[in-house]
């Protein structure tokens, strides 16, 4: 079953994220989120939230970029997964997808619970 890692390249935390899976033997698919081709639709970024037990957007919504970005407290879940999908930066990082389970990766070692 294929590992993917929704990675940012320029983002320190990512980059240790996939360090970690390689050090320990995974060499997981890299979404490269941020670039135009790579984005996450609606549809996808709904489907990690059911893969992390069926969350809120907010549980991956990085909330100091949602305040840069005007998006208010009192956005529906429908708004932020959109919000989200518009502005890839509001998308917390790394997640890692595998299977029928999601996590996001803070801390590094989150992205080896569902191995």
């Amino acid at each position: 079953m294929t590992y993917t890692l929704i990675h940012h390249t320029g983002c320190g935390s990512s980059k240790k994220g996939l360090a970690l899976l390689q050090e320990n033997g995974v060499e997981p698919e890299i979404r490269k989120y941020m670039n135009v081709s790579e984005r996450l639709s609606v549809d996808e970024l709904k489907d990690i939230a059911k893969k992390m037990g069926g969350v809120s957007p907010r549980e991956f919504l990085r909330a100091n970029d949602a305040k840069k970005f005007d998006l208010p407290e009192s956005a529906s879940d429908a708004e932020v997964f959109a919000a989200m999908a518009d502005n890839p930066r509001l998308i917390q990082r790394p997640i890692g997808v595998k299977g029928n389970k999601a996590v996001v990766g803070r801390p590094n070692e989150k992205l080896l619970e569902i191995l």
